[in-house]
């Protein structure tokens, strides 16, 4: 007589193809950074009263304190960003949307950073944001992914 498992859904011959073998292994790598990230983020805004100095940036954006406007610009961003790794992780059906308007976000972000604010600002020097080359090679591979994430 044969018994049912109760782990027969996770078996490989009933379940095929996984949303999560889409992704390539450099934004498997990018996910865990950001879930760790966005973790971390939001653990500094939760304690940061109790902190003095802490030193956050991402896309050119620097502040000292998570209760400054850069700050909380900041811990949002990665916040963001560390659901948007959850999605993709856990394999959500909404993960490949969220990370086009992260990825277009975070360009967004890095040209104004890059091309706006050094002219605003005489504090800021113009800076090449290389963050822009992995960014777009995110956003091409995440909408080619998308049609394919939707159908598994």
């Amino acid at each position: 007589m044969e018994q049912n498992s109760a782990f027969e859904e996770f078996d490989v011959k009933n379940n095929p193809a996984r949303r999560r073998d889409l992704l390539p292994v450099w934004i498997k790598i990018f996910t865990w950074l950001f879930l760790i990230g966005g973790s971390v983020a939001a653990l500094i805004l939760i304690s940061g009263f109790f902190l003095t100095n802490v030193s956050l940036s991402i896309y050119g954006i620097q502040a000292y304190h998570p209760y400054s406007i850069p700050g909380f610009i900041i811990c949002v961003l990665l916040i963001f960003k560390g659901i948007v790794a959850y999605g993709l992780w856990f394999e959500e059906k909404w993960a490949p949307k969220a990370a086009i308007i992260d990825a277009i976000v975070g360009i967004a972000v890095c040209t104004i950073m890059m091309v706006i604010i050094p002219f605003t600002n005489s504090n800021i020097n113009f800076t090449l944001r290389m963050e822009l080359i992995p960014l777009y090679f995110y956003l091409l591979k995440m909408r080619d992914i998308e049609k394919n994430w939707n159908i598994l």
